[in-house]
C-alpha cells in the first residue's frame, strides 16, 4: 500500500516538555484509522504534526513522501483537509460560504473562485446533505449541523487525506452516527484516507478497521480493534473494566445484560 503519512522516530512537545517520543507509524493511501487514548496522551499532538502546525523535536513527518517541513501551507492544504472540534464561528457566514472556504487552496489568488470551485462547493453540500441548510447563518445551527458543515468544508477541499479531531464530541448519538457513516462513505466511494481522533471506543471499534492507541508518550498498540482494544489493554491504558464501555441493554442491537461481552474484544 502506498504510504500517505509517515512518522519516523518522531518526538514532539510544548515548552520543552515532550508529549510524544520515538513514534513510528505509516498510514497507507485509502486507510481508515482511528487514534484513541486517555486525555493528555498526545492524540491531538499527532494531528498537529501531520498538518505541519507543530514541528517535531526529533524525527520527521512525511506526506506523500515529502517532508511536511518542506511544504508550504498551501501545499499541505492540498494534501490534508482538517476538521477541528466543533467551535463557535468568529464571524457571520452562511453555510455555503463556510463550505466554500475549502476551495481557498485551489483558487486563483487574483481571479477568485472559478466555475470548477463553485461546482465543488455545490457537490460537497449535496454529498454531506446540507442542502436544507443553505442560506442559513452557520452560527445559528446546532452543534451537530455545524460539525457536518465543517466536514462539508473538508469535502470541498478535495484533499486525499482528511484528519478529524474528536469529530463526535458534544454530538448526540444521531449526529455521531451521521458523521461516522459519512466518513465511511468518503473512504469507500472516494478512496479518501481518513485519520480521526476519537474518545468513544465503541465508535472507533465499530467504524475503523485500524486503531492506534496512544499512551505514555508513544503507541501502545496499532492494529484491528480486537487486538488494539483487547480487554487487557483497556484496563492498562484507560483504567476501566471493558464491560463498562457498552450499555448493558444493547450490544449489536440485541437486548443483553452487563455480563455480556461488549463490542470491543474482552479476553
Amino acid at each position: 500500500m502506498e504510504p500517505m503519512i509517515e512518522l519516523r522516530g518522531v518526538a514532539a512537545g510544548y515548552g520543552g516538555r515532550e508529549v510524544l517520543r520515538d513514534v513510528d507509524a505509516v498510514v497507507g493511501r485509502g486507510e481508515l484509522v482511528a487514534i484513541v487514548g486517555p486525555n493528555g496522551a498526545g492524540k491531538s499532538t499527532l494531528l498537529r504534526l501531520l498538518t505541519g502546525i507543530l514541528v517535531p523535536l526529533r524525527g520527521e513527518v512525511l506526506l506523500g513522501g515529502t517532508r511536511v517541513g518542506d511544504l508550504s501551507r498551501e501545499s499541505i492544504a492540498r494534501r490534508v483537509a482538517v476538521v477541528p472540534q466543533v467551535a463557535a464561528l468568529p464571524f457571520a457566514a452562511r453555510v455555503e460560504e463556510v463550505v466554500a472556504l475549502g476551495r481557498l487552496p485551489h483558487e486563483d489568488p487574483l481571479r477568485g473562485p472559478r466555475p470548477a470551485d463553485q461546482a465543488a462547493v455545490a457537490a460537497a453540500i449535496a454529498r454531506v446533505g446540507l442542502d436544507h441548510l443553505v442560506g442559513r447563518d452557520a452560527r445559528q445551527l446546532s452543534l451537530g449541523e455545524r460539525q457536518l458543515v465543517l466536514v462539508g468544508l473538508a469535502v470541498a477541499q478535495a484533499s486525499p487525506v482528511i484528519v478529524l479531531d474528536e469529530p463526535t464530541v458534544h454530538l448526540d448519538i444521531r449526529h455521531q452516527v451521521d458523521v461516522m457513516e459519512l466518513l465511511v462513505d468518503l473512504h469507500r466511494r472516494d478512496g479518501a484516507t481518513i485519520v480521526a481522533v476519537l474518545h468513544d471506543l465503541n465508535l472507533a471499534a465499530r467504524y475503523f478497521p485500524r486503531i492506534l492507541v496512544v499512551n505514555g508518550g508513544g503507541l501502545a498498540a496499532d492494529g484491528p480493534p480486537a487486538e488494539a482494544l483487547s480487554g487487557e489493554r483497556i484496563r492498562d491504558v484507560f483504567r476501566v473494566e471493558p464491560w463498562l464501555l457498552t450499555p448493558p441493554w444493547a450490544v449489536d442491537g440485541a437486548p443483553t445484560t452487563a455480563a455480556t461481552t461488549p463490542r470491543v474484544d474482552v479476553p
